[in-house]
């Protein structure tokens, strides 16, 4: 990647002017770096995405309009070839993984110095994958966690079972409670505790996470 001298093109987006002035000015001072454009909010910086197909887009992670993982998700839903690194104030092994997992190719603290931030950025112009050295213990603890929910079979009660199968099959609350001659209070605590077991928040998600894990032939 890379635009014209073989600079790599950067777009910078962050609502806080004095921040994004001091990422401006160290790109601008890096060589190898060229800025393309800035933006003060999430939906300007998708524009300017959109129009200028920049290398690399560094990106904050909490703007007005569009926060920083909607921007990332609307560039992978829309299949651009920018790369997104995000920024943040606040660091945290999960958010890093859940972005990561969605396809950003960094992720920095906002108290990376400017030196870092430029280096990342052409890091991930080359096609690699930067953090923030203080959160990758953090993230390799968080993906051992992932890894293991995603191997575990919940044990599932018979009663749970019989309302999974219900379930699957489209059938309602009252309908379910009829067919296992169960109070439809008892129905919505079972499926309570089905959600919780497999991790998801309503049925659809209970189905295709039961059958991904093999609850459901």
């Amino acid at each position: 990647m890379g635009g014209k001298q073989g600079r790599v093109r950067v777009l910078v987006a962050d609502d806080h002017p004095l921040y994004r002035d001091g990422v401006v000015r160290a790109i601008k001072a890096t060589p190898e770096l060229e800025l393309v454009a800035e933006a003060a909010d999430g939906r300007e910086a998708l524009t300017e995405i959109n129009r200028l197909d920049p290398d690399v887009a560094l990106v904050d992670m909490r703007m007005p309009e569009l926060d920083g993982q909607q921007v990332l998700d609307a560039v992978k839903r829309d299949g651009l070839s920018t790369r997104v690194v995000l920024l943040s104030a606040q660091v945290d092994s999960e958010t890093v993984y859940r972005v990561v997992a969605a396809g950003a190719s960094g992720y920095l603290s906002k108290d990376s110095g400017a030196r870092e931030i430029c280096e990342a950025i052409g890091a991930v112009a080359r096609g690699e994958t930067v953090l923030a050295s203080e959160i990758q213990s953090g993230l390799a603890s968080q993906i051992q966690r992932h890894a293991q929910v995603e191997n575990e079979r919940p044990e599932l009660s018979e009663r749970e079972q019989q309302v999974l199968r219900q379930i699957a099959e489209g059938r309602s609350t009252r309908e379910i409670g009829t067919e296992l001659y169960l109070s439809p209070a008892t129905v919505k605590n079972h499926l309570a505790t089905l959600y919780d077991k497999l991790g998801v928040k309503e049925r659809a998600a209970a189905v295709a996470e039961a059958m991904r894990r093999g609850l459901l032939e």
